[in-house]
């Protein structure tokens, strides 16, 4: 199977590549370096020139600070030229979304949950969904939207708060923590990896579908850190409400993975202490 992967450079880019080449996939791997994806004709043709059978769907930008930045990051997000490029012998996109398309809510997201419309990121990642949702129905391609929550793992970008909460039980170094209370479902970049390959072969899934990937837990972030003493063995101190938090931060986030158990066989195989066991053990014991 020759698969394309856009984001191959990214956090689960790179999982996900090392998975379908350790699994016997012909892999083309586009990053950022290899083609600038704000531009539609070099885009084009980089995937006319994969020809693949399967495209993975996981690039994905962030800036939003000025006019060009935002430009960008919607040109990334929404992807329009994507479908149009695909040769006739592909047969299935798999789109990795995000859990920030949805609106904020007190109770479980399911697939029908409200979108956002508040956090600039998430919107234009909701928009990036329905697009190829809708284009790849035109044109007779099987899509499938993943909908992640917070992925974590081995090689995370070192900004983000399981990285920096490790990296403090490392170095003695203190925590910049939001202010109590706020949660996340967390979800391991090995079980997002395997809803993505799942997704990918699952011909009987209908055109269309929207999984969510979550755990169905949700942690607050000073129960995370707790959770990284437990995995390290070592205290991590950390200043509550130095961090503002993200746009998206709320006292309720988690999914309702039911639809993805039920139509993929899919739930999640590593919960967070041992995800964070293996996480620390990945980036810093084998490392030291």
């Amino acid at each position: 199977m020759h698969a394309l992967v856009t984001g191959a450079g990214g956090f689960v880019g790179r999982h996900l590549v090392a998975r379908l080449r350790a699994d016997g996939w012909t892999v083309t791997a586009l990053t950022r370096d290899r083609v600038d994806l704000t531009d539609p004709v070099a885009a084009t043709a980089a995937v006319r020139a994969a020809d693949p059978e399967v495209v993975f769907s996981l690039a994905a930008a962030r800036g939003r600070h000025d006019a060009r930045a935002r430009a960008a990051t919607t040109a990334v997000n929404t992807s329009p030229w994507l479908v149009d490029a695909l040769g006739p012998r592909c047969r299935a996109v798999v789109r990795l979304g995000s859990s920030t398309e949805y609106a904020p809510s007190d109770r479980p997201l399911t697939e029908d949950a409200p979108l956002s419309t508040a956090s600039f990121f998430g919107g234009t990642k909701a928009a990036g969904s329905l697009m190829v949702l809708a284009a790849a129905a035109e044109r007779g391609v099987r899509a499938t939207v993943l909908r992640a929550f917070q992925v974590y793992g081995p090689g995370d970008h070192p900004g983000r708060l399981v990285p920096v909460v490790l990296a403090a039980a490392a170095t003695g170094r203190r925590v910049p923590l939001t202010g109590p209370g706020l949660r996340r479902d967390w979800v391991w970049v090995g079980d997002v990896v395997e809803a993505c390959v799942r997704a990918a072969r699952a011909d009987d899934l209908p055109p269309g579908t929207v999984l969510n990937l979550g755990s169905g837990v949700q942690t607050a972030n000073e129960e995370l850190v707790a959770l990284a003493e437990r995995a390290t063995g070592r205290r991590i101190a950390v200043d509550v409400g130095a961090h503002p938090g993200r746009d998206w931060d709320t006292g309720h986030w988690v999914a309702d993975p039911t639809r993805a158990r039920r139509l993929l066989g899919w739930e999640p195989s590593v919960d967070l202490l041992e995800g964070l066991r293996r996480t620390w053990r990945a980036d810093h014991v084998v490392a030291a």
